[in-house]
């Protein structure tokens, strides 16, 4: 008796030129496959009747509906909010990732950051939505840009949907550092937590790896610089802590006179033997060693 052959799982979207939100609901839902063994293929396509039988359909068919595996967010009325004060609206992606991402990622905690990093503002610009105001004449590259650059131009004859498939996989790159990022960010606020915790002088936090501390540390008020073994030359950094995450401004500058010096030149102002750089925006300093980096946090501290 023959064995009868298992049907490739179906995940459909449409055709023509593709957007962000569909490149990445793509992605996440191979991801969640690919980590189940699970064969499958995508379909790209504005017909019904394959809309109508897609294992998973996104961002085509005008429907949502969480349980049937379908996720469009263009039928009247959208497909939902986030809660919150911004109440950004799901696009295809955020749908998907709503109801996948805690289990791509092993927990729900993991997954809102990734939401929060990656997965909102890709809604936000599909639903229309600004999440920046430009003040300049030069604009911000966003990650949008990225994938609209490899739609083919009115010059080029490409095959678009092999086009898509790239992106999907470049998508799948993206997602999968994102989620890695976001799982050791939170791993390293326990451990910067706790070095803060048992710092007396919690003006100066010394760390013991080069952990991602800014956004641990601007929920307190006292840390203002923050000394790591960098992973380059061995060297002792001072970062000065700023005062908002998004922004460049710091609690706390290096002195002025710092600004942009080198080796000897440093050495001779600050008086600290192996003092290596100040940079010229007044945020860091290098020091050879940890000694030397904690006089430069506490001439800071006074200068």
């Amino acid at each position: 008796m023959r064995k009868l052959k298992k049907k490739l799982i179906e995940l459909v979207t449409h055709d023509g030129s593709f957007h962000t939100d569909d490149i990445f609901a793509c992605a996440t839902l191979s991801i969640l496959l690919e980590n189940k063994k699970e064969k499958f293929k995508i379909i790209r396509t504005r017909n019904q009747k394959i809309i109508d039988s897609g294992d998973y359909v996104f961002d085509v068919g005008v429907i949502y509906n969480e349980k049937l595996n379908k996720f469009d967010h263009h039928q009247i009325g959208g497909a939902g909010k986030r809660e919150g004060k911004e109440a950004i609206e799901y696009s295809s992606f955020g749908l998907v990732w709503k109801k996948f991402g805690p289990k791509i990622c092993g927990n729900k905690k993991v997954a809102d950051r990734v939401d929060k990093k990656l997965v909102s503002p890709i809604d936000a610009w599909d639903n229309g939505f600004d999440l920046a105001v430009n003040k300049y004449d030069v604009s911000p590259y966003f990650i949008q840009h990225i994938f609209f650059s490899m739609e083919p131009t009115w010059r080029e004859n490409s095959d678009i949907d092999k086009i898509f498939l790239k992106c999907v996989e470049m998508a799948k790159i993206i997602l999968g550092r994102e989620i890695i990022q976001a799982q050791d960010d939170i791993l390293a606020e326990k451990s910067v937590i706790d070095i803060y915790q048992k710092t007396p002088d919690k003006r100066i936090i010394i760390l013991d790896k080069e952990y991602p501390v800014q956004r641990t540390l601007h929920n307190f008020p006292e840390p203002l610089f923050v000394i790591y073994p960098r992973k380059t030359r061995n060297y002792w950094g001072v970062k000065a802590v700023k005062k908002d995450p998004k922004t460049f401004i710091n609690r706390k500058n290096f002195p002025a006179s710092w600004m942009g010096l080198r080796d000897e030149e440093l050495q001779k102002i600050t008086r600290v033997a192996d003092s290596v750089f100040c940079h010229r925006r007044l945020f860091l300093a290098v020091a050879k060693s940890k000694e030397g980096a904690i006089k430069l946090a506490e001439l800071a501290l006074i200068g």
